[in-house]
């Protein structure tokens, strides 16, 4: 991941900006979804990518989510489906 912004779009739904760099080699190894959980791990939501992005390098997604109200920062981290998940979380605050 290289980058996640995030916006208030409504009182608790937030859109979630995710830049993913993979080294996808096709359709047994690629960046299959992403995920946004809470700081104690719990799963707030994930965006599953449909396909490998072998030639478009690094590519943004986005999913909007209602996230709970005390809920002031999160953690973003990717998967593959060969690797499961690895590289860097980025945790990012959520917009007052």
């Amino acid at each position: 991941m290289t980058d996640v912004k995030v916006v208030k779009v409504d009182a608790d739904v937030f859109r979630f900006s995710v830049t993913v760099r993979h080294a996808d080699e096709g359709w047994e190894h690629y960046a299959d979804r992403w995920e946004v959980l809470d700081m104690n791990g719990n799963s707030l939501g994930s965006r599953v990518l449909m396909h490998p992005h072998v030639n478009e390098q690094p590519f943004t997604r986005s999913m909007t989510l209602s996230l709970p109200m005390n809920v002031k920062e999160v953690r973003v981290r990717a998967h593959d489906k060969l690797h499961e998940y690895g590289g860097e979380e980025m945790v990012v605050a959520v917009p007052d």
